[in-house]
C-alpha cells in the first residue's frame, strides 16, 4: 500500500488525518487572531497581522468555522471529503474575491497578498483531501458487503 491509502493506526486515512491537521490550524489561526485584533470593529481596516496575514475579528470568525469544521468533519472519510470540497470550492472563490479585493474599503476580510496565495494554498489543499485515493478504504467497504 501507498502511504495515502494506508490506515493511520487509530484507523483514519490520510483525507481524515488532513483534514484533522487543517481544521486544527485554522481554529488555532482564529483563536490567535483575536489576540491580534481584539473583538471591536468587525469588519475594520486596521492593518492588523498575524505572521504576515491580514486580519480583523470577521476573519478571524471565517477561521474558526473553517477550523471546527475540519475539525468535525474529519471524524469519517465521506466527511473528510466533504470538507476537502468545501475547501476547494469556498478558498477558491476566496481567492477569485482576493484578486480584486485586496485594497477596497468594502473587502470585509481585509485581506493582503499573503492571504490571497494562502487561499489558493488552501483550496489546492482542499482538492487534495476529497480526491486522494483511499484504497484500503476502499476495498474495507467491499469486503464487508
Amino acid at each position: 500500500m501507498s502511504a495515502p491509502d494506508r490506515p493511520t493506526p487509530r484507523g483514519a486515512t490520510a483525507p481524515q488525518v488532513l483534514a484533522l491537521v487543517v481544521g486544527a490550524v485554522y481554529t488555532i489561526t482564529g483563536i490567535a487572531g483575536f489576540f491580534v485584533t481584539g473583538v471591536g470593529d468587525f469588519f475594520g481596516h486596521h492593518g492588523d497581522r498575524l505572521l504576515g496575514f491580514m486580519v480583523n475579528p470577521f476573519h478571524n470568525v471565517v477561521h474558526l468555522l473553517v477550523g471546527v469544521a475540519g475539525l468535525t468533519l474529519a471524524r469519517t472519510l465521506g466527511g473528510a471529503r466533504t470538507y476537502g470540497w468545501l475547501l476547494a470550492v469556498g478558498y477558491g472563490a476566496a481567492f477569485v474575491y482576493g484578486l480584486v479585493a485586496v485594497g477596497r474599503s468594502w473587502d470585509v476580510l481585509d485581506l493582503n497578498g499573503a492571504d490571497n496565495w494562502l487561499h489558493l494554498v488552501s483550496a489546492l489543499v482542499g482538492l487534495a483531501i476529497a480526491l486522494v485515493p483511499v484504497q484500503a478504504a476502499a476495498r474495507a467497504r467491499t469486503t464487508r458487503v
